[in-house]
């Protein structure tokens, strides 16, 4: 069954994405609905899996992770156990912080976050490279945040 939206659970949605601690109080005022309202909706929206969680937006070079990369790789073969054996990689290793399965010239693009750019080169050449199912590893260094919006 698919949940009708209106403007009023744009606002809310659009709110929440920019600072999902907002309380009920601090949502009215964003969107001109009184508390209870929002609070309702809130509820709705979360039962019905348009809001699918919160998270806390952790400041990466704070925890000292300044160097996030792009990893494009591809597998050698593709078959069902390879499939396996590289989600149990990614499981693995606490630098892959984003995985995707994409069409294009890669297989999986891997969004990696290290402290530098030695620790960086370390995870490619220790958890990467030797892995006899993938056959190329491709990589670019984000140099400068342009636009990120949060929320999946």
């Amino acid at each position: 069954m698919r949940l009708s939206i209106d403007e009023y659970d744009h606002k809310i949605l659009n709110a929440l994405q920019r600072n999902g601690a907002l309380t009920n109080a601090e949502l009215s005022n964003e969107v001109n609905l009184s508390a209870s309202q929002c609070s309702r909706r809130r509820l709705r929206l979360e039962t019905r899996g348009i809001i699918a969680g919160y998270h806390a937006k952790l400041n990466t070079e704070a925890l000292g992770l300044s160097l996030r990369a792009i990893v494009r790789v591809n597998l050698r073969s593709h078959s069902e156990e390879n499939a396996e054996h590289f989600a149990n990689l990614l499981e693995r290793n606490e630098e892959i912080v984003e995985a995707f399965s994409v069409s294009g010239d890669a297989d999986y693009v891997l969004i990696v976050q290290c402290k530098n750019l030695n620790n960086f080169a370390d995870f490619i050449h220790s958890s990467l490279l030797p892995q006899q199912i993938i056959s190329q590893v491709r990589s670019e260094i984000v140099l400068k945040d342009i636009k990120q919006r949060d929320g999946n």
